[in-house]
């Protein structure tokens, strides 16, 4: 499963390529291994003190079940326990110690020495680029249909620096063998790889393109592509296009929190504000983060409710993990203005 997360969330520093390697927290662990374990539909559904439960009962009689260690290195990323980092690191040890062949348990580590590295600055995240890789490269010859592990495989080697083990041609070598056993998945690698190469359009089109109904693991690798071109033209203030985007993602994904928010912040971007306000409440119904919570203080704050306002920008103040420099900036100068 990968926790790239987004997530979340999640993740786009050159040197601190480990975040890139681990598919959004939320998500990070938005996506789900090619072959999903049994805690997995219940860390989708956000059950999280009902998952922590059926791990504590599996490995209590086997202390070395392959998918309760993975999902419970699952839970400290999703969660966001970054000091439980290093208990994450040893559950994944062990997990490969004990399941040697077991595609999840190699990366299951590469995703939490990714989040792990880049919290812990440049050295540690330089000196831990090359068991990232191989772990995924590990993951990814033991199961060629593990999707996330080919993602955040190529995302490696299209992020880190030459130097470092980066490469265009061996992320091209990626998605060529995951065309073998699925077109579809290599596709939307394909995607991927055209947005890093700046061909926004060809990799709109690519993705779009990609029928992924019926498998719930392309699916969700689709959605998260999607995102990030549409986040593509957030970036470069083409918010009407970013609109569209969104619009097309939440066609086909109309659960994607991540989505509504980015259509939700496109809109009201242009100045459409009681537009905007239903897809981020959407979104904050799916999916509590401090980005949607400082994003429905600015609406508020537009639509001239100076209570509601302050009670978003506080929480997005106190939300963990943290919101952005610049978001705790902006949204600290707002409150004084409504104050």
């Amino acid at each position: 499963m990968t926790t790239f997360p987004s997530p979340p969330s999640r993740m786009r520093n050159a040197i601190m390529v480990s975040l890139l390697l681990t598919p959004l927290v939320s998500s990070m662990l938005a996506m789900q291994t090619a072959q999903a374990h049994e805690y997995s539909a219940l860390i989708k559904a956000k059950k999280y003190a009902e998952v922590e439960r059926a791990i504590s009962s599996k490995l209590a009689t086997d202390a070395n079940y392959a998918d309760a260690l993975v999902a419970k290195v699952d839970l400290i990323l999703i969660t966001g326990k970054v000091a439980q980092l290093d208990e994450g690191v040893k559950i994944a040890e062990q997990c490969i110690a004990n399941n040697p062949k077991n595609s999840e348990c190699h990366e299951a580590l590469g995703n939490v020495l990714g989040i792990k590295a880049e919290k812990g600055g440049l050295m540690a995240g330089i000196s831990s680029l090359g068991k990232i890789r191989d772990s995924f490269k590990t993951a990814l010859a033991l199961d060629p249909k593990n999707f996330n592990a080919a993602h955040s495989l190529m995302t490696f080697y299209l992020e880190v620096p030459g130097l470092m083990g980066g490469s265009h041609s061996k992320a091209k070598d990626v998605i060529a063998e995951t065309r073998k056993v699925s077109p579809a998945a290599a596709n939307l690698l394909q995607a991927k790889f055209d947005l890093k190469d700046e061909e926004l359009e060809k990799a709109k089109s690519g993705v779009l393109a990609v029928n992924s109904s019926g498998n719930p693991v392309i699916a969700q690798l689709q959605n998260e592509i999607a995102v990030d071109i549409a986040q593509t033209f957030v970036k470069e203030k083409k918010f009407l296009d970013a609109e569209k985007m969104f619009r097309e993602v939440i066609q086909r994904f109309p659960d994607s929190a991540a989505a509504h928010l980015g259509l939700g912040r496109s809109l009201q971007e242009q100045g459409k504000v009681k537009e905007a306000l239903p897809h981020l409440e959407k979104s904050l119904s799916m999916e509590n983060t401090g980005a949607v919570l400082y994003r429905l203080g600015k609406t508020w704050q537009a639509l001239g409710d100076k209570t509601k306002a302050i009670s978003y920008f506080e929480k997005a103040l106190a939300y963990t993990p943290a919101v952005s420099a610049r978001t705790r900036a902006d949204a600290e100068e707002q409150i004084k203005l409504l104050k």
